[in-house]
């Protein structure tokens, strides 16, 4: 396989991108008449700096966007004869700068649309109660979940309001609620008790085996990270002086067994995460256990990963949750009373609930948590029990 190409930043560049010796970046494509035709900026990304002495322009990726929506505008003023799956196939094409995830999340539902006859259907043809019926059909014939759909949905509805916009249809056949339609038997992740979190740390703490899992499961269940952000961080993000930790980035492997780093997944997901001295002694014990690679392994420009696996490789998503799936099966070999479904996430909600449960400020949370929406943070507030109500009359009357 041959190495794709990067920039002077080590990012990979995208079809048809370029960086001159200069550091100047060039995108060429064909027009509509067939012919090459080129575009450059000082900057691949909005978010990069402009180079001294330059004049502020758009990036290269924002010039590549408003070209592709230039040439897909005149393409459909011909006519409107697209098939479903070929109007998703133009919308996805236009969807720039995407991560990894997504770009297989869009290959998935292409693939599901080529091999089913909705697919090849006229859009214009698609009525509100044939997209319902097709939905219906998914869940109750093809076996897909509930979250399945949703992200199916999420790709088709969009598309559609595309046509919308270029004239092509006149309504979006998608754009209803989706738990009208079809049966939500989705499962909620939801946090386990103060109780299941202290006899499941004492248990891994204890097991020959898993105690080496411990330090960072117990940072997991108290700094509300991202199984994505925790596996990103480096030496250099655990700021011992301020007693915090630097989140910035995250790290992710492809299908393709690529690692890369990816921007938080909201702008609010860069923050700071304040440690206790309980956490920074995991780090420390960390640190002092971590072996020195042959090699140390970079990722875009990343380097010091806390974690590696057998092979010298940066410990991703997959190892964590497979780590945690063991513990708990042994768990509930071992013990009557069950420990219930554990994961990353169910890690991070945890940390969330009991911090909404100890009286923390929304908004300090919505911080640490690195929600975009408040309203995320906020329907944490709302799972809320009998026995948590009892605690804080408790808490109030003492007060």
């Amino acid at each position: 396989m041959s190495e794709k190409r990067r920039d002077s930043r080590n990012r990979i560049l995208h079809d048809g991108e370029y960086q001159r010796a200069d550091g100047r970046y060039r995108y060429r494509y064909i027009d509509e008449d067939g012919k090459e035709k080129n575009v450059y900026s000082w900057r691949l990304d909005k978010n990069d700096p402009m180079p001294k002495g330059k004049k502020r322009e758009p990036s290269l990726r924002e010039k590549e966007k408003q070209i592709q929506a230039d040439l897909f505008d005149h393409i459909v003023t011909h006519g409107g004869n697209y098939t479903v799956v070929e109007l998703v196939e133009k919308y996805v094409s236009l969807k720039t700068g995407v991560t990894h995830n997504t770009r297989a999340g869009y290959r998935t539902v292409i693939s599901l649309l080529n091999k089913d006859p909705f697919g090849s259907l006229r859009i214009d043809k698609v009525r509100l109660s044939d997209a319902k019926a097709w939905l219906i059909k998914l869940q109750q014939v093809d076996g897909r979940g509930y979250s399945s759909i949703h992200s199916i949905r999420g790709v088709l509805r969009p598309a559609f309001q595309m046509a919308v916009d270029d004239d092509l249809i006149r309504k979006n056949p998608f754009g209803f609620e989706l738990a009208s339609v079809i049966v939500n038997d989705s499962v909620t992740r939801e946090a386990i008790t103060r109780k299941q979190e202290r006899e499941l740390l004492r248990f891994i703490q204890e097991d020959k085996h898993f105690c080496r899992y411990y330090d960072g499961i117990y940072i997991l269940f108290h700094t509300g990270l991202r199984i994505s952000e925790f596996c990103g961080l480096t030496m250099a993000d655990i700021e011992f002086d301020q007693m915090r930790i630097k989140v910035d980035h995250q790290l992710q492997r492809t299908s393709q067994m690529e690692y890369v780093i990816q921007s938080p997944k909201t702008e609010s997901g860069v923050r700071y995460i304040p440690m206790t001295e309980e956490v920074a002694a995991c780090f420390r014990r960390i640190l002092a256990n971590r072996v020195k690679p042959k090699v140390e392994p970079m990722v875009d420009g990343y380097i010091g990963f806390l974690f590696l696996d057998k092979n010298e490789k940066p410990m991703v998503a997959l190892h964590w949750e497979k780590y945690i799936q063991h513990i708990v099966d042994k768990y509930n070999r071992i013990y009557r009373i069950q420990m219930p479904k554990v994961t990353p996430h169910v890690c991070r909600h945890t940390f969330c609930s009991n911090m909404a449960k100890s009286g923390m400020n929304p908004k300090t949370l919505q911080y640490i948590m690195g929600h975009a929406d408040i309203g995320v943070t906020m329907n944490v507030y709302t799972h809320v029990h009998f026995d948590d109500v009892k605690d804080e009359l408790q808490r109030l009357a003492q007060g």
